[in-house]
């Protein structure tokens, strides 16, 4: 998929972890519907608080995630953008990175639970909107439904150690905070199995 035919959207580390956001949008993004952009930052910052609060997991098998996302979407990984991060006004200065990235790689949001910390005032002079997961999310299912439930199946057909159910992959999505997308799912996706 090349990048410059659709939509950039970079993606914030606390929408890249958990794990069922992230291979939510990216499912999403693999049937064309935008492209994903992120940093080495954005992914040292999800690894990290994932590695902080799961010890079972190695520090390879982050790696290997990183390097599959980076190989399905070449060109994602957005590099040069430190230089901008001083310039930037954000009411926490730890998200300048963020914006930064967004800014360099040309992306039209930035998708992130913390939208109050990427205030349109600041985001505007850069024609950059933020959008928090879930209502974005949702926006694809009405816009374009198919997309996310080739999505959606994608997810659940991937998920085979253990295998799970349509119902507790969307269990899954309300737990993570995505609770409009999961029921606009189980109103709409009944005949999954």
């Amino acid at each position: 998929m090349s990048q410059s035919k659709v939509t950039k959207i970079l993606l914030d580390a606390n929408v890249l972890y958990p794990a069922p956001i992230r291979d939510l949008l990216l499912n999403i993004a693999c049937q064309g519907y935008y492209y994903p952009q992120w940093s080495g930052d954005i992914h040292r910052e999800w690894s990290t608080n994932l590695l902080k609060n799961r010890p079972d997991i190695k520090p390879r098998q982050l790696e290997r995630i990183i390097l599959l996302m980076n190989e399905v979407f070449p060109g994602a990984n957005v590099r040069n953008y430190k230089k901008l991060i001083t310039q930037l006004d954000l009411p926490d200065s730890n998200d300048r990175h963020v914006l930064a990235a967004a800014i360099k790689s040309d992306s039209k949001y930035i998708i992130t639970f913390n939208t109050k910390d990427f205030p349109s005032k600041e985001l505007d002079k850069y024609e950059i909107a933020c959008k928090h997961p879930d209502d974005y999310i949702l926006n694809v299912g009405m816009s374009d439904f198919e997309v996310l439930k080739e999505a959606t199946e994608l997810q659940l057909s991937a998920l085979i150690n253990p295998k799970i159910s349509l119902s507790q992959l969307i269990d899954n999505f309300y737990r993570c905070g995505l609770e409009k997308s999961a029921d606009f799912l189980l109103r709409n996706l009944y005949e999954i199995v």
